[in-house]
């Protein structure tokens, strides 16, 4: 699986396709999630985009809930 690293002082921004791979789910599940606004992502036009640091963060919070 390709590795998500940081630039030197950049968030990563990851699309649709490429969160849905970091997250081993398909992309509907992500359009899913995003329709119900349990996801941290922000558009750039018409597509979606997400900050992979607000996503681990939300794996984070997610995995303190259960």
């Amino acid at each position: 699986m390709k590795k998500y690293r940081k630039m030197e002082g950049e968030p990563r921004v990851l699309t649709v396709g490429e969160v849905a791979k970091y997250l081993r789910v398909h992309q509907t599940t992500i359009y899913r999630l995003l329709k119900t606004q349990k996801l941290p992502a922000f558009r750039v036009g018409s597509d979606w985009r997400f900050n992979l640091e607000a996503i681990e963060e939300w794996m984070k919070k997610e995995n303190q809930v259960k």
